[in-house]
């Protein structure tokens, strides 16, 4: 008999869906306390002789324990077996999941892909998991591996936790529901899911199929930026992270425990749910965020800022001011930039950039950039708008504010190179023809005779001066 309960929920089967709406927990890393059976949590002490309910404390840690109390993470946990009671791992095909990135030389080359096709054959979410690059090593705790995924079914009778990394879940295609120890969260397209190390959860399709991302983050747990010169508010708000509530099954039967460790998978059969925390406490615990709550800061002047500006999420390095991974998102906004190209502007970079879209058309590119799809650019290659949205936006009216509506982009940013695997580089949907996209920029270039452009621009810029920066009616 299988029970699931969330703190001010109703109890439901296995599988089914939630009798209610799910409820959350509101604030990023905040130390939450939560029970699903009321006095479940132990008072005033973290392990006592004897918990309430006959359940085991057991402590989950997301850092060293002496780390600095900002940056220490743990949750004390409140369950009816520990985590140790499970049987013997043995290793399991890994399939196309890689955390070795040595085994192909990389290149300057632009690489962009179609996405992925949805699976025929009864596909779960661990099963459907294809590693397309990476960089650093799990054992070392630096680096990540981006991962595409694609499902068909719910995982059954089978439970996931990954002890190389953190796993932040894009999705793209399709809704689901993230069963978890400490508690149920769902996400469709333009939300996010963040899955501590190790953490034990289950994927179940909220519809007929879906399709996404993950960046599984080897190195530090991803963390608000700070905001320096914005001030106190802006970009993604602490207020709008959500993390759930208690709730637990109590069940037993033959299941499977899949573990990701040290880059390999194992196996293991477990008697029993390991989704059977009752209470909890602490920080380290999952979260969802809605990507459509970020608020956009942009130029209202003239020129594109630098895409910091859209960071959501990074994970520090022991570099200051140079984060291992960076998670950056592109939303839809208001573009007001006066006498200015206002896509992104042609650019190498020192980090290197791996780039999917959500949803609608990415500004920078006319097309072949399509939902589901992916582009990397490496550390120093040359990538900007394609042929026809630079003749576009070349000749676009600046002189009023333009609505960016239809789009949402994201971007796993890295300061290491980013190595895609031989399956990304063999895959159908790599397009071979990629660098073509540029091979129609004309040669614009007039020696001895100044543009019309250009006149335009000075001109435009003595008017703004003598204005005193007064956009023209």
């Amino acid at each position: 008999m299988a029970a699931k309960s969330r703190a001010g929920g109703a109890a439901a089967d296995a599988g089914a869906g939630a009798a209610a709406p799910l409820r959350y927990q509101t604030g990023f890393g905040n130390h939450f306390a939560t029970e699903a059976l009321a006095g479940a949590l132990p008072l005033g002490r973290n392990s006592p002789q004897r918990c309430p309910y006959g359940l085991y404390a057991e402590q989950y840690s997301g850092s060293a324990f002496t780390a600095p109390r900002h940056a220490n993470r743990r949750s004390w946990l409140y369950r009816i077996r520990p985590a140790a009671v499970h049987g013997r791992f043995t290793p399991l095909a890994a399939g196309r999941l890689v955390s070795r990135f040595d085994s192909v030389a990389p290149s300057p080359n632009q690489l962009r892909w179609d996405p992925l096709p949805l699976p025929r054959a009864a596909t779960d979410f661990v099963a459907g998991l294809a590693t397309a690059a990476g960089n650093g090593s799990p054992d070392q705790g630096t680096g990540c591996a981006i991962h595409w995924y694609v499902a068909n079914r719910s995982m059954e009778k089978r439970f996931f936790c990954d002890a190389d990394g953190e796993l932040l879940i894009v999705p793209q295609l399709g809704a689901l529901r993230f069963a978890t120890e400490l508690g149920v969260l769902e996400a469709g397209p333009q939300e996010i899911v963040v899955i501590p190390r190790g953490l034990r959860f289950r994927v179940e399709l909220l519809e007929r199929a879906a399709r996404g991302y993950v960046c599984e983050n080897y190195g530090a747990p991803l963390r608000l930026p700070d905001l320096g010169p914005i001030g106190s508010n802006g970009l993604a708000n602490p207020r709008d992270f959500e993390t759930p509530l208690a709730w637990y099954e109590d069940r037993e039967g033959e299941f499977e425990l899949i573990e990701k460790f040290a880059g390999q998978l194992w196996s293991a059969p477990i008697g029993h749910s390991p989704l059977d925390v009752v209470a909890w406490h602490g920080n380290h615990a999952p979260y969802k965020y809605d990507l459509r709550r970020f608020n956009t800061i942009g130029s209202v002047s003239y020129d594109h800022p630098d895409p910091s500006i859209f960071l959501v999420l990074q994970s520090q390095s022991d570099t200051p001011g140079v984060d291992a991974i960076d998670f950056v998102i592109f939303p839809p906004r208001w573009l007001a930039m006066e006498d200015t190209f206002r896509p992104p502007w042609f650019h190498r970079n020192v980090a290197s950039e791996f780039m999917g879209l959500i949803a609608g058309v990415y500004d920078a590119k006319a097309e072949g950039f399509v939902p589901g799809g992916s582009s990397l650019h490496n550390s120093m290659s040359g990538h900007g708008p394609d042929a026809a949205t630079f003749a576009r936006a070349s000749r676009a009216d600046t002189s009023r504010p333009v609505h960016v509506t239809d789009t949402m982009a994201f971007m796993f940013e890295t300061r290491a190179v980013i190595r895609p695997t031989r399956f990304a580089l063999a895959a159908r949907e790599l397009q071979r023809d990629y660098q073509r996209v540029w091979q129609d920029l004309p040669k614009n270039f007039t020696p001895g005779e100044r543009s019309a452009g250009a006149r335009r621009a000075r001109a435009a810029g003595r008017a703004r001066a003598a204005t005193g920066g007064r956009r023209r009616a």
